[in-house]
């Protein structure tokens, strides 16, 4: 798998249900904060974006955003207008699909969970507001798979749940490469790195050879950069050096390693490039707080619970 992938095949990302708001006159409904990515996308009409801190933003038909770790905000016809709270509309329509006051707007949305405490390394990689407007080229293929998901809402066809999910999953990976394609690599840490012909090829080798006793020279080598240029444009682009990313991705694998229990720990510091049981779980603590062996039984006995 490319490192995008395996993050999130390790990060046990899971889609919420998906909704659909259809609203009309003057209307201002507020959404409480909640603790994962949500994405919304304006399918007819327009309508504006309260956010804590920052300026009002006018969405558009066709524009598309993301809210990492959701903070609370407002949808409304215009700002400043006295909201209701929009959550408790939802919570009263199994369906998914609300109807308030008229259908000039129409927004689509839904969620992601994570099954794994390692969200941070997708979140903290994306803005708090991510915004795709509609003009852009890399809307236009959002736009596709939001009709595809809107056609499946309140379908009733066979394998409409799976549907939904599978169209919100590809919409998120979507979204992202829309936010690198619009504000290029430095604006999403290690996600927008990616697409970096050079840097991208590093963190590609890096999750390819895990195990691997890199070095930043070997690194640099691999890409054809010299050290300094190479270890001054990752972190530049990462937020942090190479083998700090390094230490990262293998805590985050070995976490996910000893939740499932299927390696002992001293085939897994072997699998993960340390030179002993020893010091595979001195990086461990270090990182995650708790001993390798501990850290396993309190996941499994957590996940069994």
């Amino acid at each position: 798998m490319d490192p995008l992938s395996q993050v999130f095949s390790l990060l046990d990302v899971q889609s919420l249900a998906t909704a659909r708001l259809e609203a009309g006159g003057s209307w201002a409904l507020r959404f409480a904060a909640k603790p994962y990515l949500k994405f919304n996308a304006v399918l007819r009409g327009r309508c504006w974006i309260e956010l804590p801190g920052v300026e009002p933003c006018r969405l558009e038909e066709g524009d598309t955003f993301l809210l990492a770790n959701a903070p609370p905000f407002v949808l409304s016809t215009a700002p400043g207008l006295p909201a209701i709270d929009g959550t408790a509309l939802f919570a009263g329509n199994p369906s998914g699909i609300v109807r308030h006051g008229g259908d000039d707007t129409v927004l689509i949305g839904g969620g992601f969970v994570f099954g794994s405490e390692d969200a941070r390394l997708l979140l903290d990689a994306l803005p708090p507001f991510l915004h795709v407007p509609a003009q852009e080229p890399a809307a236009a293929i959002l736009r596709r798979t939001l009709q595809l998901l809107d056609d499946e809402l309140d379908s009733g066809r066979m394998g409409e749940s799976l549907m939904t999910g599978r169209l919100a999953d590809i919409l998120l990976v979507q979204a992202l490469r829309a936010h690198v394609a619009v504000n290029g690599p430095d604006a999403a840490g290690w996600i927008g790195a990616l697409s970096d012909r050079r840097i991208g090829r590093a963190i590609r080798l890096m999750h390819e050879e895990i195990g691997r006793r890199w070095t930043v020279d070997a690194l640099a080598k691999a890409v054809g950069m010299s050290r300094s240029g190479f270890a001054l444009l990752f972190r530049g682009l990462v937020g942090v050096p190479p083998l700090e990313y390094l230490l990262r991705w293998r805590m985050q694998a070995a976490r996910a390693a000893l939740k499932r229990g299927d390696q002992s720990i001293a085939e897994l510091a072997a699998s993960l490039g340390y030179a002993s049981e020893s010091a595979f779980g001195n990086a461990f603590r270090r990182v995650v707080g708790h001993a390798p062996r501990r850290y396993g039984a309190m996941r499994r006995a957590a996940a069994g619970s």
